[in-house]
């Protein structure tokens, strides 16, 4: 059997991904989330998810007139099938209304390389993030938005004092690998290639041995019955 024979894919509640982020993926924690999709085998257990949300940079909110979001988690079961999470990652953009920009980022700070968006054909345009970001107690990070809010509400603060009145733990951010993907129709991602030209240049992969983490942990909620 083959890989689309054996495994389909379904969109989830964000909720329903909560488990695996918190647990499973290394980052632990819970980004600001637009969509969540989930990797099914044959028997309906759930073996990864792939998630999407607003882009914490606001410089990369939009790409001109097309909208953008980010591919912010991704995390899967260890699965000896050759090509499995390239079909997973390329099978949810049939589920994401078109026209759109994708960007992801894969952190250089964990060895990660980015080997995954490089299968599936991103575009690579070097280093970026850096940002520092913060957590609240239930370890989900605050989305840039929500601070300029407050940052709005006591103009006389600044992040750090804010995080501290709200009791949020800084993370520092780190520099990562930053790749987009376009969909659309040719037109369409024409243009969105030429609008990030002008912000960013085209650079070759880069390459290196990633470092794997523990990603042992079993979630507990792995049937799902397929939406009709």
């Amino acid at each position: 059997m083959s890989i689309i024979d054996k495994y389909k894919i379904n969109s989830i509640d964000n909720s329903d991904s909560y488990e695996w982020l918190l647990r499973k993926h290394y980052a632990k924690t819970i980004p600001s989330l637009i969509h969540s999709f989930g990797l099914f085998n044959i028997d309906n257990e759930m073996m990864g998810v792939c998630c999407y949300g607003s882009p914490a940079n606001n410089h990369n909110n939009n790409m001109g007139k097309y909208r953008m979001i980010e591919l912010v988690r991704l995390c899967i079961k260890e699965c000896p099938e050759k090509n499995l999470l390239s079909y997973f990652v390329a099978g949810t953009f049939h589920y994401l209304k078109k026209p759109l920009a994708l960007i992801s980022y894969a952190d250089q700070g964990k060895n990660h390389h980015g080997y995954i968006y490089q299968a599936t054909n991103w575009i690579y345009t070097g280093l970026g993030g850096g940002v520092d970001f913060y957590i609240d107690e239930n370890k989900r990070e605050i989305h840039s938005r929500i601070m300029s809010d407050y940052r709005l509400k006591y103009p006389n603060m600044n992040r750090d004092d804010i995080a501290k009145m709200l009791k949020w733990d800084k993370v520092e951010g780190t520099y990562k690998h930053r790749y987009f993907m376009f969909l659309g129709s040719k037109r369409d991602k024409k243009d969105m290639r030429n609008i990030m030209k002008e912000k960013y240049s085209i650079k070759e992969y880069p390459k290196g041995d990633n470092i794997r983490y523990d990603a042992s942990y079993e979630p507990n909620q792995q049937l799902r019955l397929f939406a009709v």
